[in-house]
Formats: structure tokens, sequence, C-alpha cells
């Protein structure tokens, strides 16, 4: 069945639908290097962000992690955590106790 018609949307008569997987595979950053974009050190995932931005199908993957609710991970240029969009992940271990002059 079409994901269009599940939706309850008809798809545009001539029109083709671009899915992640008919997009070769120079063109995303994903199939590149897709451990960088579960990693653990927050500076990884800023750079798999970053990567995201030219992609073209970065709308799609995002709103696809959020229907799916993704449990992590960088989707569609978003840091998902529990399935939801949060800012920034923090790196491991406890937190200073005073802030740091950068």
């Amino acid at each position: 069945m079409n994901p269009a018609t599940r939706a309850g949307r008809a798809p545009q008569a001539g029109r083709r639908t671009r899915t992640l997987w008919s997009v070769p595979a120079p063109e995303l950053p994903c199939r590149a290097e897709p451990e960088l974009f579960f990693a653990e050190d927050p500076r990884d995932l800023a750079r798999a962000r970053e990567l995201c931005g030219g992609c073209p199908m970065r709308v799609a993957c995002l709103a696809g992690a959020l229907q799916r609710r993704e449990p992590w991970g960088v989707w569609g240029g978003e840091l998902l955590q529990r399935g939801v969009i949060i800012a920034d992940k923090r790196a491991r271990g406890r937190p200073r106790k005073e802030d740091v002059a950068v």
C-alpha cells in the first residue's frame, strides 16, 4: 500500500516521490559514515548534524524518524533521544560544579 494513500492523501498523478533508497548512496552522508550518526561524543554528533545540512532527504528522514519514534541518533539534522528532538547531548560523566571560562 502506498504511504500517501495510507495517510488519507492520494498521490499526485505523474509525480515520483523520492525515498531514502531511491537516492544514490554518494548523495547521502549517512551512508558514508553511519556510525557517526549514533556516536556518543557530542563533537561527532555535531559533525553528523552538519553533514545532514545538504542532504536531499533531510526533511523526509526527520519526519520518518519522528513517526517511528527512533530511540536515538541524528536524523534529518536533528538529534533524537527517546523519540523526541533534543537540543544537545551532554558528554558522558559528571557535570562540572563550576562554570568554566571559555
